[in-house]
C-alpha cells in the first residue's frame, strides 16, 4: 500500500502527488459502493464551505430579509458544481494543476497571467473571512471561559492551526474534514426540521415566497456575498482541482496517450469525481438551506441581526429557540467545529494554490516536491498571520465575511469564462463533455455574469445617487 506523506516524511524522498508515474495507474472502481470509498476531495470542500458563509453570512441574510432570498441560496448551491466538475475533468485529462490551466487563458500577463493574479487578489480579500472565523470561534471560547479574552483565544487558535497544518498531507486534512462536516450539518438539519413545526416562525406560504426571484433590498450586499461564498464559492472552485490531484484521480488515470485504455480509465475516474461532487453538493446544500431557514425564521422573526459584538449570542438562538435552552452548549460546540474546521480547510487549500503560483512564477520546478512542500508551509504561516492581524484590527466578523464574499462573487465570472476557454480550446475532443454538459456550463456562466452585472449596476446607481 502506498504510504502517506506523513509516514514517509522522515525519509529522503517525498511522494509527489503532482506527478503521473506509470506504476500508479489504477482501474476505476466498478461498483457504486467501491466508488463511494474513493470520494474525499468534495468533503474537504464541504468542510471549507460549511463555515463562515453558512453560519454567519447565510444566517445573517435570512435575519435581514426573511425568506425572500431563499432562491439565491438554492441557485448558488446548484449551478456552480458544473464548473467545478469541468475543472476536475481538465486536470485528469491534462495532468496539469488548476492554476496552470487557468494560466493558459489569453490576456495580459506578468510572469503569470491576469487570471492567476486575480485569484491572488481575491484570496487576499477572503482572508477577511478567515479572520472572521478566528474571531467567531474565539468569541465562543470567551463565552465558555470569560476569564480569557477574545484576542488571546485568537492567538491560541493561530498556534493550533500551525501545529495541525505544517507538514500535513492529504490524509490528515480529509479525516478532519469528514468529522467536521458530519457533526454540525446533522445538528443544524435537525433544528431546521423542528423549525417547520413552529408556526410563529415558519409557514409554507412564506417559504414559497422565497422562490419568487426577487432581489432583496436592504440585504442586497449580503445576498451577493452569500451568492459568492455559499455552495462552491470562487475559492473552492480554485481549490478543488488540487484535492483531486492529491486524492489521486489524475495519477490513477495516468498520462494521456490517446489510447482507448486511457480514455476508459479517465472516464471511470471522472465518474468517481462526479460522484464526489454530487455527494458534497447534497451535504452543503442541506446545511446551507437549513442555516438560511433558521436565520429567516428564528432571527428575522425575533427582529435580531448578528452584529460585531453579539454575533455568537444572536446566532445561538437558531438552536435554543428550536431545540431548547439545553442546546446552547451544542451550538457552542458546533460553532467551534464549523468555524475552526473552515479555517484549517481553507488554509490547507489556499497554501497549496499559492505554492503552485510560486512554481508557475519560476520559484521551483514542477517536479521538485520538497520545494513545493516548503513553499506550502511558508504560505500556511503567512495566510494565517494575515487574517489574525486583520481580525485584531477590525473585530467585526459579519462585515469581514461580507467583504470577503463580495470579492469571491466578483471572481465567479472570471472562473466561468476561463473554464469555458479551457473546455473549448484546450480539452482534447475525445475526452470533452457532452453537449448537455456544455450547455449547462454556458448557462451557469451566463447566470453568474448576470448576477454580478446586476450587482455592479446597483452599486454604480447608489454612487450616482450620492
Amino acid at each position: 500500500m502506498k504510504k502517506s506523506e506523513e509516514q514517509i516524511r522522515g525519509g529522503d524522498v517525498l511522494a509527489d502527488p503532482y506527478q503521473l508515474p506509470p506504476d500508479e495507474v489504477a482501474e476505476p472502481p466498478a461498483t457504486l459502493w467501491a466508488a463511494l470509498k474513493r470520494i474525499g476531495p468534495g468533503m474537504i470542500l464541504a468542510a471549507s464551505i460549511v463555515g463562515s458563509g453558512e453560519l454567519i453570512a447565510t444566517t445573517t441574510l435570512g435575519a435581514q430579509v426573511g425568506y425572500t432570498a431563499l432562491w439565491v441560496i438554492v441557485l448558488s448551491c446548484l449551478i456552480k458544481p458544473v464548473l467545478q466538475a469541468e475543472m476536475g475533468r481538465y486536470i485528469i485529462a491534462s495532468g496539469e494543476t488548476g492554476l496552470a490551466g487557468y494560466n493558459r487563458v489569453p490576456g495580459p500577463r506578468w510572469r503569470v497571467n491576469w487570471v492567476v493574479w486575480a485569484w491572488a487578489l481575491m484570496t487576499l480579500m477572503t482572508l477577511l473571512q478567515v479572520g472572521a472565523m478566528f474571531g467567531g470561534v474565539s468569541q465562543v471560547m470567551n463565552l465558555l471561559l470569560p476569564s480569557i479574552p477574545v484576542r488571546a483565544w485568537v492567538l491560541v487558535f493561530w498556534g493550533i492551526t500551525l501545529a495541525i497544518l505544517l507538514g500535513g498531507g492529504y490524509e490528515r486534512i480529509e479525516r478532519l474534514a469528514m468529522i467536521k462536516v458530519g457533526l454540525f450539518t446533522m445538528l443544524t438539519f435537525l433544528a431546521a426540521v423542528v423549525l417547520m413545526r413552529m408556526p410563529q416562525y415558519f409557514s409554507w406560504a412564506e417559504l414559497r415566497e422565497g422562490f419568487q426571484f426577487r432581489m432583496p433590498g436592504t440585504g442586497f450586499s449580503t445576498a451577493v456575498a452569500v451568492f459568492g461564498i455559499t455552495g462552491v464559492g470562487a475559492s473552492e472552485l480554485f481549490m478543488y482541482p488540487y484535492w483531486c490531484v492529491e486524492k489521486g484521480y489524475a495519477r490513477y488515470a495516468g498520462r494521456r496517450d490517446g489510447s482507448a485504455e486511457w480514455n476508459r480509465r479517465a472516464n471511470g475516474w471522472m465518474r468517481v469525481m462526479r460522484l464526489d461532487i454530487i455527494a458534497s453538493m447534497i451535504v452543503y446544500t442541506v446545511a446551507t438551506v437549513a442555516f438560511y431557514l433558521l436565520g429567516a425564521g428564528i432571527l428575522h422573526g425575533m427582529g435580531k441581526v448578528p452584529a460585531a459584538g453579539d454575533m455568537i449570542p444572536v446566532l445561538s438562538n437558531i438552536y435554543t429557540q428550536t431545540l431548547g435552552e439545553w442546546s446552547l452548549w451544542l451550538f457552542y460546540l458546533g460553532a467551534i467545529f464549523t468555524l475552526y474546521g473552515t479555517i484549517f480547510a481553507a488554509t490547507a487549500s489556499n497554501s497549496r494554490v499559492f505554492a503552485d503560483m510560486a512554481c508557475l512564477m519560476g520559484a521551483f520546478k514542477a517536479d521538485d516536491y520538497r520545494s513545493r512542500v516548503r513553499y506550502r508551509n511558508i504560505f500556511i504561516v503567512l495566510i494565517t498571520a494575515i487574517p489574525v492581524t486583520l481580525y485584531l484590527l477590525v473585530e467585526s466578523p459579519v462585515q469581514m465575511v461580507v467583504a470577503g464574499g463580495v470579492s469571491q462573487a466578483l471572481m465567479l465570472p472570471v472562473i466561468g469564462v476561463g473554464t469555458l476557454y479551457l473546455r473549448h480550446r484546450r480539452l482534447p475532443k475525445d475526452i470533452a463533455p457532452s453537449s448537455l454538459v456544455t450547455v449547462a456550463m454556458w448557462g451557469a456562466t451566463v447566470i453568474i455574469i448576470l448576477m454580478m452585472g446586476y450587482y455592479v449596476i446597483e452599486q454604480l446607481r447608489k454612487l450616482g445617487a450620492h
